[in-house]
């Protein structure tokens, strides 16, 4: 039986992890508004905290993905998931350091399966959800690349005979809408996965009988975000918003109308995915239909590259945060 002290180190982690998770991976949501100027940064950041939110009441479908499918509860020990999230907490926090858009999707996935590795062995990680979980890690940037590309050939289509100027003035406006959809979706997939770090914990610890998440759960982890959004991220918005390419509002509002679809499907479906690589893969698809030559893919390299480090660093740093609190503890 748990301890609750244990228990409430736990959530706490838990809570500082969406915190960080919110001026993380939340500035993905509306960096491309406030680059175009279609929202103040201000503005931008008050509908960005209040959509993820809301995003994050909606369901709990990703957060039962995490609690149930990688390990199963009964065998977690709240060493594991301190040292799991002492390994997602502190790779977000060097990522965002140096304002590299890595994932805290990845960042969380890697520390519980490094948590579990150090501390009960890897024949008890369910590897064949895992490799699900990854599959859906991995599909996901690819049908966000595909699909700005496309819904960007589409406008282009469309608005092919209109003049610049009046096609931006437009599109500018229907930015906000589309950073309101981005901060939605972004909610529904990663404000859920704290949830199902908590609820495991909340099984384990005989606190309840049977995995679920419970309304005060939902509703400390939204807030959680919500404020953590409200703190800002501008050394992300400064990558996803210029530097990958120049960005104007359509284009903006094709990367972000797509990368909501994709995020919001996934989070129905119950995959938790890269909330960060799904909105760069659709800047990318997006800039790749306007000009190949005008992506900067040196960027997208240093992207793709995080994305390759960040599971097995967080699972290090899980593997060595677990050893040194079983010998100074």
């Amino acid at each position: 039986m748990f301890s609750l002290i244990a228990v409430a180190l736990v959530v706490c982690l838990a809570l500082i992890f969406d915190f960080i998770n919110g001026f993380h991976d939340t500035a993905n949501a509306i960096a491309t508004s406030v680059s175009t100027k279609a929202l103040s940064p201000r503005t931008a950041i008050i509908i960005a905290a209040v959509l993820n939110f809301l995003g994050a009441l909606s369901g709990t479908a990703v957060a039962t993905t995490i609690g149930k499918n990688i390990v199963t509860p009964d065998l977690i020990t709240p060493l594991v998931l301190i040292s799991a999230l002492i390994g997602a907490i502190f790779w977000n926090l060097f990522t965002w350091y140096f304002g590299i858009p890595s994932s805290s999707s990845h960042a969380l996935i890697g520390g519980l399966v490094g948590g579990v590795i150090a501390g009960t062995g890897a024949e008890f990680v369910n590897w064949c959800e895992f490799a699900v979980i990854f599959a859906g890690l991995v599909i996901s940037p690819i049908v966000g690349f595909a699909a700005g590309s496309l819904v960007m050939t589409v406008l282009f289509w469309v608005f092919k005979k209109s003049f610049p100027s009046k096609i931006n003035n437009r599109f500018r406006k229907l930015q906000v809408l589309s950073a309101c959809m981005a901060s939605f979706a972004h909610g529904s997939n990663d404000a859920q996965k704290s949830m199902g770090v908590i609820s495991m914990v909340l099984v384990s610890g005989g606190i309840i009988a049977n995995f679920y998440v419970p309304l005060w759960v939902k509703v400390a982890c939204a807030l959680a975000m919500a404020a953590g959004t409200a703190v800002g991220g501008w050394k992300i918005i400064r990558t996803m918003g210029g530097k990958i390419f120049r960005i104007e509002p359509i284009n903006g509002f094709a990367a972000d109308f797509t990368s909501s679809l994709v995020i919001y499907s996934a989070s129905i479906l119950g995959a938790p995915v890269s909330t960060t690589h799904i909105v760069s893969s659709s800047i990318m698809g997006v800039g790749s239909a306007k000009r190949v030559k005008g992506v900067r893919w040196s960027i997208a390299l240093q992207i793709l590259l995080a994305w390759f480090i960040t599971i097995p660093s967080a699972a290090l740093t899980a593997i060595i945060a677990h050893s040194l609190i079983k010998v100074f503890v």
